[in-house]
């Protein structure tokens, strides 16, 4: 187990480095920030003075050096913006995110799962379409899509919630269902497909043969073992919705870490961006850590495959 756990942290803290590598580079090709943040008309040596105060004069290898120096210690540099350490910017909206990922995720993880379980113990019937159809619309409509018709309908049409915004329940609920819509068809057609294995296994069919109540064999023999592929797609999209939902956020101006790499990317702020992108990414590699640990304990034929 200890073999078990010590590769998968190695595989965890190579892709944090990778991410933030790579994020690093590309925010380069954005453009000189310098040139965006002076005052029009400025002058070369304004320019110059600007960079070198920024370290942006130095060569990219040396910056880049820097910049790992200082991330290993969670420090990612002042944001040009808004002039304040770029990591507290970014955690100051990590409440935000974690609200509207939290609340869609168990919205999802309970409509999901009672879809799927339908589904499969409503092999052939009516309900069974009805449930995969759905889910099939679910996880096919982009999500900016479903966010800007729910806005429609719901804020502009009946007036019966915000348009976007952060503060109460009412704000909270279309950006939340827009999300869970994704997750519950996710979870669903997993969940069924697993269930329908689970039940055709011969440890089921022994229960049955001993006359244990349907309702018993189900949530204990065969709902238990279909449970562990679910485990393993739940710790992914928490991490997704947890590491930042750029798209819902940006529709309905929920103040969270997406948006704020947005708006830091229109401002080519590159410490903040930095910091949200190695933020989402330590999220995202940590909770599926946890799953992966979890799917061990839960699977142990994974655990002897990883030693």
């Amino acid at each position: 187990m200890i073999r078990y756990v010590i590769g998968k942290l190695g595989e965890a803290i190579v892709a944090v480095w990778g991410v933030v590598t790579i994020v690093f580079f590309v925010t380069r090709l954005l453009g000189d920030p310098a040139a965006l943040l002076l005052p029009v008309g400025a002058s070369a040596e304004q320019l110059d003075a600007f960079r070198a105060a920024l370290g942006l004069d130095q060569p990219l290898w040396q910056q880049y050096l820097s910049f790992l120096a200082q991330a290993v210690q969670g420090d990612f540099g002042q944001s040009f913006v808004f002039n304040r350490p770029a990591i507290t910017v970014v955690l100051e909206r990590m409440p935000a995110t974690i609200t509207l990922a939290v609340t869609a995720m168990v919205f999802g993880v309970l409509i999901g799962g009672g879809a799927g379980a339908i589904a499969a113990t409503q092999r052939g019937k009516f309900a069974e379409f009805a449930v995969m159809t759905l889910a099939l619309l679910g996880q096919a409509t982009p999500v900016f899509w479903l966010g800007i018709m729910l806005i429609l309908f719901f804020a502009v049409d009946l007036g019966w919630l915000p348009t976007g915004g952060y503060g109460s329940l009412a704000h909270l609920v279309l950006p939340a269902f827009t999300l869970a819509v994704f997750v519950s068809a996710s979870i669903a057609r997993l969940l069924r497909s697993s269930l329908l294995d689970s039940m055709k296994e011969d440890y089921v069919r022994t229960a049955q043969a001993k006359g244990l109540p349907p309702g018993q064999v189900f949530v204990w023999h065969a709902l238990r073992n279909a449970l562990i592929p679910v485990v393993t797609m739940v710790g992914i999209l928490s991490g997704e919705l947890l590491g930042g939902s750029v798209v819902t956020e940006t529709v309905f101006a929920w103040p969270g870490v997406g948006r704020l790499i947005v708006q830091a990317i229109e401002s080519k702020d590159f410490p903040v961006v930095q910091a949200g992108v190695a933020v989402i990414a330590t999220v995202y590699v940590s909770i599926n850590f946890l799953v992966d640990l979890l799917y061990g304990v839960l699977d142990p034929r994974i655990r002897r495959k990883g030693q």
